[in-house]
């Protein structure tokens, strides 16, 4: 039987150049405005557990080239389910990862919107040439409040209920090594695992006032720094970079810096390069969903911006596998970009 599907209301736009982008108004996660009356994104776009599943299930009726898995579940028992585009095993495959973290949220929903575009013509042609594999949320327990431990030491309000950490206070994405949890198992025994990935772009959120050259960031992004990385895996996952870099940057509205991250193997970009080989990608986008500091929480008015940022995101590097050109991009821009840094005064 089919999911019914969920009509979600269209609010406003946000114009970006000549693009309008509509706001779908879920109230999934939370009720009113917080932090001071200033409305943010946990009230606003995101899709409940239940309101994703029912899209993906939408989407697979309507899509010939689609195939949705389950590939594990989560510590409460929710499925973990993986959005699958192989048309030829050969093709270059790319995998998205999104919600790691179950309070970095708008990624998941620029990642839905793109496997509606994939439906329709705007990418019409593009799969014969790319395997697209996206998990669209690891971390379906702590994106909805529904963990094992008090949430008041890692939410600013009442009314936010959403975590970094997955129902047993893990963070999954320092779990890529031992894999003690049902989440990060799932993800590399399921996909990681069975599954020849070329490429992967693990989409996360990041602190609202990050700067570079004193300009706030809409984002960072970072390849492997692990010294175990292959050269090669590492100089295709800067070409993976320029390809987001010269995308995003070109549109004007996007500012993006270098992230200081560490070279940790039990950290998703750099354990899953040196275990699989893969080239991979961290792109931290501005500001979170829910934090105990409130600095870093996101207003209404970056829902738009940011959800097209990851949309953006993901079709250009599709579009740059499909058609090989990420093979000759030029990585020194890398030795030029700035790290960002924590603005000290707003």
């Amino acid at each position: 039987m089919k999911n019914k599907w969920i009509t979600l209301s269209i609010t406003g736009a946000l114009i970006l150049g000549t693009t309008a982008i509509g706001t779908p108004i879920v109230n999934a996660v939370g009720e009113g405005p917080n932090y001071n009356g200033k409305e943010t994104i946990t009230n606003s776009i995101l899709h409940s557990h239940q309101e994703l599943v029912d899209f993906l299930h939408k989407q697979e009726a309507k899509q010939e080239a689609m195939e949705l898995e389950v590939i594990g579940q989560s510590v409460k028992g929710r499925d973990l389910h993986l959005v699958k585009y192989i048309k030829n095993p050969e093709n270059p495959t790319i995998l998205f990862l999104t919600q790691q973290h179950g309070n970095e949220a708008l990624t998941t929903e620029g990642a839905l919107q793109f496997i509606k575009q994939l439906g329709t013509g705007k990418m019409k042609g593009i799969l014969k040439d790319v395997n697209v594999l996206i998990i669209p949320r690891l971390n379906v327990d702590g994106a909805m409040g529904d963990v094992n431990f008090p949430l008041d030491d890692y939410i600013a309000s009442g009314d936010h209920h959403l975590t970094r950490y997955n129902a047993n206070e893990v963070d999954l994405n320092r779990d890529h090594v031992e894999r003690l949890q049902p989440e990060t198992k799932a993800l590399h025994d399921n996909v990681l695992g069975p599954y020849d990935v070329d490429y992967m772009i693990d989409l996360h959120h990041q602190a609202t006032q990050s700067e570079v050259d004193g300009k706030l960031v809409s984002g960072s992004i970072l390849y492997p720094t692990t010294d175990n990385a292959n050269e090669t895996v590492v100089k295709k996952s800067k070409q993976l970079g320029a390809v987001v870099y010269d995308a995003i940057d070109s549109k004007g509205w996007g500012h993006i810096g270098k992230y200081q991250g560490g070279s940790a193997e039990t950290i998703s970009r750099n354990g899953i390069a040196v275990e699989y080989g893969i080239s991979t990608l961290l792109f931290e986008m501005r500001g979170m969903a829910d934090h105990e500091w409130e600095s870093y929480v996101l207003g209404q008015k970056s829902n738009g911006y940011l959800i097209k940022q990851t949309v953006i995101t993901l079709e250009e590097t599709v579009r740059a596998i499909a058609d090989r050109s990420i093979e000759s991009k030029d990585t020194s821009f890398w030795d030029s970009l700035p790290y960002q840094t924590r603005r000290t005064t707003e």
